[in-house]
């Protein structure tokens, strides 16, 4: 089994798992009555549509 030679600093460690927290910019969908960009499974912003129906007045 592979041992390290030499220790790791911290600021090393913590770079090199600093990858792992990056987040993705979120996913987006079109609004199939308006057009708009939303998210999905998400009521639409611009003219409140959801599923086919009427979640909120806008």
């Amino acid at each position: 089994m592979a041992v390290p030679k030499k220790k790791k600093s911290k600021s090393k460690t913590r770079s090199h798992r600093a990858g792992a927290w990056k987040l993705g910019s979120p996913s987006r969908s079109l609004c199939p009555r308006c057009g708009a960009a939303k998210l999905p499974h998400t009521v639409c912003g611009a003219c409140g549509w959801y599923k086919n129906r009427v979640a909120i007045e806008v």
